[in-house]
């Protein structure tokens, strides 16, 4: 991948929540405003202590009335500011955090989108970092960043007042609110550092155990793993009580530490204020004000120790979105490139051009993706790769359509993911074209009835950026929107226009003109309301509206009869060929594969078994046209069954 201007490597150790921050798009002068409400609501607070002292002292006197109305008038301003002002001070630190947190899930999708590695995390892991780990980082200036501005200025003037009336009280309240608002933090903090990577994991395993437990019931039940899954749900439940415990105790131990500190501050001031008091150096109004006033100054500091567990919560949940995001600075503007192979220098050899490379623009003739000698494979439970099929070399030039055919098990769908770069082959090399000379992006000039996936140039203004490749899984995502929007996932802008033509080329006309709402027809959760041969085809049609240039489209003819299947892997070959795209489908059928410039013949623990075109192949290779008229058979009854051999 590459990206913007490098960084050091010094930047790959920073503070997490540093580098994530500025993703929250946060305005300093929107937090300078919200702590600055916060001193004032915490100031009227101390403010009504002090006066509310001072006014029950001078009372005791019997004073004339009218030498308390000031007092009197003070203290119901206090009453009334300190309520107004607190209101005030939630209004805009939330204000602050919940956009904050609505410009970092906005920043985060459009890093994702952008980026061409694939996502390693499950799906209910992934939930929880853009939900609740999102959310972590937002409170961060809500929950810490407000209240430590607030305790900073509020006690600093506290320790100023008590200072004038008598220095050694001051002193006295210095050192008992360092000790709540220094030490206690401090603790706190040691101890969240602990217990907040724990949370976040157990978190995580909360949320995708159960998400997996609600969508995939049925299955889990037939396989007989519902019982397992459950009890892995109740496992990471009791692991993430057991850190919430672990942080009650925290908080529990520095809420008993901020009460010690602001009782000794009493008994300070009252140890220091009645000796000078009785020498008369202090009056007995401005002692009452002494010995009273810690009571509210230290509502400052009773924050901070939940604000020290916060910093560290959302800087934990900063540290598991970065490893969401590309390996640069995520306030910088990155750019998706090729994904690469085994290792880095395959992308760099396509790029630089050199042999075996796709170093031309697909315009000039060039390959948009070359395979020398891949062997693809999933690590087992040790790691180690396992080889499902190996010495595939090919090269997939503009228009061209290669089918990867061969039964069930033989490797064609771990291929294809290693041909979108999603992962690493086992061994040989994978070049791909690079998205930064030419792209498919979106015409001039837009027809009904034409798919909008003509070339255009890098000039073209409102040309996406895109990696080349995209990987058409059997069972892609549909969200539960309307068939419209679903197919926007490929291309936001996709028009209706658009979006019929499209349908309509994978045999979905006839579908969407019986749908109530059009378009607009919700699909339901994960596609519930469509068959699973009108799923596959919408996967299809919204692949066909995206800007890759080359379409890695795994089992195009699934779920559907064999006519269909047939006219729809003819219609992709045919876009293909029409708008300069390079197509690498894997399927089992293959009756409709006269479409395809090249087939290349998988067999479970071969590799590559025969290659060449469908025609040649149904001449030389017995397996392969035996197979074929199989399917022929069943697509014309009446005709003689086929004999093997």
């Amino acid at each position: 991948m590459t990206t913007s201007t490098q960084r050091p490597a010094r930047d790959a150790h920073a503070d997490p929540l540093r580098r994530v921050l500025p993703l929250l798009e946060v305005r300093p002068v929107k937090v300078a405003a919200a702590i600055g409400l916060g001193v004032l609501a915490l100031a009227c607070a101390i403010g009504l202590a002090a006066v509310a002292a001072w006014l029950v002292a001078r009372a005791s006197q019997m004073p004339p009335v009218l030498t308390l109305s000031v007092a009197v008038v003070a203290v119901r301003a206090f009453g009334i500011g300190r309520g107004v002002l607190r209101y005030c001070e939630r209004l805009a630190s939330h204000d602050v955090a919940l956009r904050g947190m609505a410009a970092l899930r906005a920043n985060l999708y459009d890093r994702l989108a952008a980026d061409d590695r694939p996502v390693t995390v499950r799906r209910g892991e992934l939930l929880a970092r853009i939900g609740q780990d999102v959310d972590d980082v937002g409170d961060v200036v809500v929950r810490a960043i407000v209240p430590a501005g607030v305790a900073v200025v509020t006690s600093l003037g506290s320790v100023v007042l008590l200072g004038v009336l008598l220095p050694s009280a001051g002193a006295a309240l210095l050192l008992c609110l360092v000790l709540a608002g220094v030490l206690t933090p401090w603790l706190a903090a040691r101890a969240a550092a602990r217990t907040e990577a724990r949370g976040a994991a157990a978190r995580g395993d909360v949320t995708a155990l159960s998400l997996e437990i609600l969508e995939e019931s049925a299955p889990l039940r037939v396989a007989g793993r519902f019982g397992a899954r459950l009890a892995g749900l109740d496992t990471a439940d009791a692991r993430l009580s057991a850190v919430a415990d672990d942080g009650a105790r925290t908080s529990g131990f520095a809420a008993a530490l901020g009460a010690l500190a602001q009782g000794l501050a009493v008994l300070a001031a009252l140890a220091l204020g009645i000796p000078a008091a009785l020498a008369g150096s202090l009056s007995v109004e401005a002692l009452s004000v002494i010995v009273l006033t810690p009571l509210a100054v230290f509502e400052a500091t009773a924050g901070l120790p939940a604000a020290a567990v916060q910093l560290h919560r959302s800087r934990e949940a900063a540290r598991r979105l970065l490893a969401l995001l590309p390996a640069s600075d995520p306030g910088s503007v990155t750019q998706a490139a090729p994904a690469q192979g085994a290792s880095g220098e395959a992308g760099a050899r396509g790029v630089s051009g050199e042999a075996g490379a796709p170093g031309t623009s697909g315009e000039a003739g060039g390959a948009l993706l070359v395979l020398d000698g891949v062997a693809a494979g999933w690590p087992d439970a040790a790691g180690r790769p396992r080889t499902a099929v190996e010495g595939v070399s090919l090269t997939l030039r503009p228009g061209s359509v290669v089918a990867l055919a061969g039964p069930s098990g033989v490797g064609k769908t771990t291929l294809l993911m290693t041909a979108a770069g999603l992962i690493p082959p086992v061994g040989g090399t994978v070049s791909a074209w690079s998205a930064e000379r030419q792209e498919v992006g979106i015409p001039s000039y837009r027809s009904s009835d034409v798919l909008p996936t003509t070339p255009t140039t890098p000039a073209t203004p409102s040309a996406p950026t895109s990696s080349g490749r995209l990987f058409v899984a059997e069972d892609g995502h549909l969200f539960d929107t309307t068939v419209l929007e679903n197919l926007r996932v490929a291309r936001g802008d996709v028009t209706a226009a658009e979006a019929r033509t499209a349908l309509e080329a994978v045999g979905l006309g006839t579908w969407l003109a019986a749908l109530p709402e059009g378009l607009d027809t919700l699909v339901g959760t994960d596609a519930a309301a469509v068959s699973g041969g009108e799923r596959r085809r919408l996967l299809v049609a919204r692949a066909l509206l995206s800007p890759a240039r080359v379409l890695l489209v795994d089992e195009p003819a699934e779920h559907l009869d064999g006519r269909t299947a047939d006219a729809l892997v003819s219609a992709v070959a045919a876009h293909a060929r029409a708008t300069g795209r390079a197509v690498l489908l894997a399927t089992h059928r293959l009756t409709p594969l006269a479409a395809a410039d090249e087939v290349v013949a998988l067999g479970v623990g071969e590799g590559v078994r025969a290659r060449g075109t469908h025609a040649d192949l149904l001449r030389t290779d017995p397996d392969y046209a035996w197979s074929a008229a199989q399917e022929t058979d069943l697509l014309d009854p009446d005709r003689p069954a086929a004999e093997p051999g």
